[in-house]
This record gives structure tokens, C-alpha cells and sequence, in this order.
């Protein structure tokens, strides 16, 4: 027998169409690359994402067809998100940081037709416009006067001239939810980026579970703050999720500084912000040294990468915001889990809530997750047995893009995606990443997690930033190092840093040497590149061998 219900496709045209029609006065302010504050509301954005749709439709782009943009957190990048999508077509947003033989290579593999592009990254599109033949139309994020004279890329036109002209009048298709609404791909440190290709399905199932209280708890109270772009993983569906639940939003354009970041923040009354640790480093290394407090900012959901436990005290103990813990995948679009406390936990002793706290957290409902061993066998929920992470769940990726399903099928047969993490998950089912499965340690048969070393020395005040690697020994197999970036101006021995680990973790897991670097090396999304620094430290010999 079947429920009685209606039927409605879950499509991405009807998130913005709500916040106009509920929401339709608040704010959305944006940082422009020209530099000044524009300002307007969800009522506004669904017009100029409906005149977009009317501009693509004179384009005469087929539903399906992907439309690219490689631009910064901003009103017309938003706009994309809902133009683009909700009239049928595919947004590929691609991340500038990439090396510009890769993004003219992810340009052809998704077979762009439109690539729209801030003026910032005037350089890349001049760079790589002759090599992608795929590509019909070039529009510059821009009013018509901010285009240069002589772009040399033929055709180009301003966004504004290009949609100006257009009708705000326009009905969004319906059509099956599972079709496609937006593609990423990975920042892959070796071989060609992979494509994960998201549905209207399955980005409103995201946008619903992120907005939860027990995720980002996201309401029309809110000022919210994406520092998290959304050239790489949808900025972690903040901008589907905003207008699900109507909260404010604030975009930081190219400015992402500590002292822009908080100027905005200050200016704005954001109550709630994205980020990844190396952007909330350099706010924090604003903030301190000028006595600087948050007047507004309540909690900020922090991921990406491991986040120091020493950050985490900084948040809260010295600027009373509430951090989250978060986990997740481009291929989970992205988000897996998010660490807040339990009932149960609320009466336990501070040092012990920042146990759990320092965690990746609770699967999100939609995610299912399990640890295996290297035999394929399900490990415990035991907060100690290590494994392999999988996952599996409604917006989770079932196959790459032009390629090849990655997904691990178990007895019954259900496949399960291989995250590439080692985890250990305790019995209130909080998840722990302790390594990536090709960075964790084996010494003497027994595993380092690279992760604690990093955060240890993260601790320590006059270090900027950490990363632990295993090195080859003739008798341990692997031993650990730590490659450390200290502070501008800051003084730190080998000696000291070791002596700092004292007491901190097993004598056995202190690393046996300290490698001074200027910088640690960093990916595309800001994540450190452990692969890179091994190839930096490959003549590098262990003391005493």
C-alpha cells in the first residue's frame, strides 16, 4: 500500500523560491572583489537567478549542460547556485587554487559550455580560454565598465550586461529530483581530479541535515558567515541551507584576512561562521595581539582538516564562542559528522567534555558509517579499535563522474564508499579520525597517529603550524618527525619542543626529530599537504642512522 501524499520533487529552484516568498527581506551583504559592501535580499537573488535562467535559456544550452564559475563567496556566485540548477542545467565550480594546466583539464572533462569568473582570476581564464574548445560563452563577474579594454578572450562579456537585459520572469522546470544540479571536483594530490556529480535530491537532503540543531543549527536569527568557499564542496551547503531557513548571510569575497574577516563579522553581527583552521589561525593571530573581542559571533563549525585542540580552547575559553567539530568529504557533499555534546554530557567536567569535543563527532542523520579492519571485518564502537572508514547514504557518492563506482560492496552486497580515514568510533558513536590511511605511522608494530603529534605541537605558543610524518627505520620500520613553521619572530629549539611533548603522549610516540620549515605545505582547499612535505624531506636521514 502507498501513503496517501503528495508528490513533490525535491529541486533546488524551490529553496530560493521560499526564502523569497518567506523571507523575502532578509540580508544578503557581500565583500565585492571592486571592494565595496552590496547589499540585497532573497526577493532580490531569485530575480537575478531567474533572469540568469532567462539568459541560458537565449544561450541555448540543453538541460544538463554544465555551467562552470570560478569566483569568490558573492552575490553573483549565489545567484548561480539557484540559475544554473534550478533551470536544469549543471554548476561546476571550480577552485582557482588549482594549477591552471588542471583547471583547463576539469574544464574539458565536464565538457563546460558557459564559464562565468570573478575578475580576480582574469589571469587563469587568460591562461587557459584557447585550450578549452568546449566552452561557448565567457562572462566576466562584473559590471560592463570593469572590463578590460583588451581581455583577449574573445566575446567576453559582464555578467550584468549579459542578464541585464533579461526578463525576472521565469518558470523553473520541473523534472526528476535525482537529475543532476552541481558538480565538484576533488583536490587530489596525485593523478586527475575525480568528479563527485550532486543531485537536486540529494543537495536539499544536505541542506535539510546541516540546518539541524545537533549541525549547524542554522534559523531566520542567524547572521551567518561561509569563509568555507563556494568554489569547492558547495561551502558545505550554507548556501542551500540559508535559504531553507532565511538567515542572514555575509559573504567575505577575496578578502580573507584576519582583519577583514573581522571586520565583517563586527560589521555585520554575525552570529555564526565556516571555516577551515588555517583561516581561523590568521583571525586569531589578528585578534590577540590587539586585545580584539566578538561582540556577536555565538559558535563557528570548523573542518577541513583536524582542528587543534588548541584552537578549540582558544574559541572558547578566551572569546566565548562555541566551536563545532566537523568531518565530511567532497564525494559526501560534503557533510559526515558534527561533534556536539549529549544530554548525558552536560553535567560531566569541562576537561572531559573537551574529550568528546575534540572528536569529529556523531553521523548526521542520512550518513551511516562503520570502521573495518584491513580483512574487511566491522571493528568495534569501543572509542580504541582502529579501522578504515566507510560511509554510505543518500548524498553520499555512488560513482565518479565519466568514471568508475569506488564503492566497496559488503555481504548483503550494499556498497560502502571508502573515505581513506582511519577512525575509531566509541559507543555513544563518536567518530575520531586519527590518520589518513596513507599518513598514519606504523612503528614497531604499533600505529602513531600523525594527527595527536600535529595537535601537540600546534599547542605550543610559538609554533604557527605542524605536521607530523613517518620517516623509513632500519629496526621500527617508521619513525615520527615533526615539520614545524614556527611564529614571525617567535624562538623555538628542537629541544624545547620535544620536552614539550613530555607527559603529553607515550614516550615511545614523541617524535625523534624536529625539521624547521618556513612554510608547511598546503592543498588547493587549505589542507596540509603531508604528501608534498615528504617529497621536501626525502634526503632528510633520521639521527643517528
Amino acid at each position: 500500500m502507498l501513503g496517501l501524499m503528495q508528490s513533490q520533487p525535491l529541486l533546488i529552484s524551490s529553496l530560493i523560491e521560499f526564502a523569497a516568498r518567506h523571507h523575502s527581506d532578509a540580508q544578503i551583504v557581500s565583500r565585492r572583489v571592486e571592494g565595496d559592501i552590496h547589499r540585497y535580499t532573497y526577493k532580490d537573488l531569485a530575480a537575478r537567478a531567474r533572469q540568469l535562467a532567462n539568459a541560458l535559456d537565449g544561450e541555448g544550452l540543453e538541460l544538463g549542460e554544465r555551467v562552470a564559475s570560478i569566483a569568490w563567496n558573492g552575490y553573483r556566485h549565489m545567484e548561480m547556485y539557484f540559475g544554473v540548477s534550478g533551470s536544469g542545467r549543471v554548476l561546476h565550480t571550480i577552485n582557482p587554487r588549482l594549477h591552471p594546466e588542471q583547471v583547463a583539464w576539469i574544464v574539458n572533462h565536464a565538457e563546460d559550455r558557459v564559464l562565468c569568473f570573478d575578475m580576480t582570476f582574469l589571469p587563469i581564464v587568460q591562461a587557459i580560454h584557447a585550450k578549452c574548445p568546449t566552452v561557448r560563452r565567457w562572462v566576466a563577474l562584473c559590471n560592463a565598465d570593469k572590463l578590460p579594454a583588451d581581455s583577449g578572450i574573445p566575446g567576453l562579456l559582464s555578467y550584468e550586461a549579459w542578464i541585464g537585459s533579461q526578463s525576472d520572469r521565469y518558470h523553473w522546470p520541473q523534472f526528476d529530483e535525482n537529475t543532476a544540479s552541481s558538480m565538484c571536483y576533488t583536490s587530489g594530490t596525485t593523478g586527475n581530479p575525480k568528479a563527485a556529480l550532486y543531485s537536486h535530491r540529494s543537495s536539499t537532503l544536505h541542506a535539510y541535515a546541516a540546518a539541524l540543531p545537533d549541525v549547524m543549527c542554522l534559523s531566520a536569527r542567524d547572521s551567518v558567515l561561509p569563509v568555507v568557499p563556494m568554489f569547492h564542496v558547495n561551502a558545505w551547503g550554507i548556501p542551500y541551507s540559508a535559504p531553507l531557513t532565511g538567515c542572514k548571510l555575509v559573504f567575505p569575497g577575496p578578502a580573507l584576512d584576519g582583519k577583514s574577516i573581522y571586520e565583517l563579522m563586527e560589521a555585520e553581527g554575525v552570529t555564526f561562521a565556516a571555516g577551515v583552521p588555517t583561516v581561523w589561525q590568521m583571525l586569531l593571530g589578528h585578534m590577540k595581539p590587539a586585545g580584539l573581542r566578538f561582540s556577536t559571533l555565538k559558535r563557528t563549525v570548523i573542518g577541513g582538516s583536524a582542528c587543534p585542540p588548541a584552537m578549540i580552547n582558544a574559541f572558547q575559553d578566551e572569546y566565548g564562542v562555541s566551536v563545532l567539530h566537523a568531518w565530511g568529504m567532497t564525494e559526501m557533499s560534503p557533510l559526515g559528522t558534527l561533534c556536539t555534546l549529549k544530554n548525558k554530557h552536560l553535567e560531566l567536567p569541562r576537561d572531559e567534555q573537551m574529550k568528546i569535543l575534540q572528536k569529529q563527532g556523531r553521523a548526521i542523520y542520512g550518513v551511516e558509517m562503520k570502521i573495518v579492519d584491513g580483512d574487511g571485518r566491522e571493528q568495534p564502537w569501543d572509542g580504541k579499535s582502529y579501522g578504515d572508514l566507510l560511509v554510505r547514504g543518500p548524498w553520499i557518492v555512488d560513482t565518479y563522474y565519466k568514471g568508475s563506482s569506488p564503492l566497496i560492496p559488503d555481504e548483503q552486497g550494499r556498497g560502502w564508499f571508502p573515505t581513506g580515514d582511519v577512525a575509531t568510533i566509541d559507543p555513544d558513536g563518536y567518530m575520531q579520525i586519527t590518520d589518513r590511511s596513507k599518513d598514519v605511522i606504523k612503528s614497531g608494530g604499533e600505529w602513531i597517529s600523525s594527527i595527536d603529534i600535529d595537535n601537540i605541537a600546534m599547542a605550543h605558543p610559538a609554533v604557527a603550524m605542524a605536521a607530523c610524518i613517518g620517516m623509513p627505520h632500519p629496526k621500527w620500520d617508521e619513525r615520527p618527525i615533526v615539520a614545524v613553521a614556527r611564529k614571525p619572530g617567535a624562538e623555538l629549539t628542537r629541544e624545547e619542543l620535544l620536552k614539550f611533548y613530555e607527559g603529553k603522549t607515550a614516550k615511545w610516540q614523541i617524535p625523534d626529530d624536529v625539521v624547521f620549515v618556513d612554510a608547511i605545505p598546503l592543498g588547493a582547499t587549505g589542507k596540509m599537504l603531508k604528501t608534498k612535505l615528504r617529497e621536501q624531506l626525502k634526503d632528510y636521514k633520521l639521527p643517528g642512522l
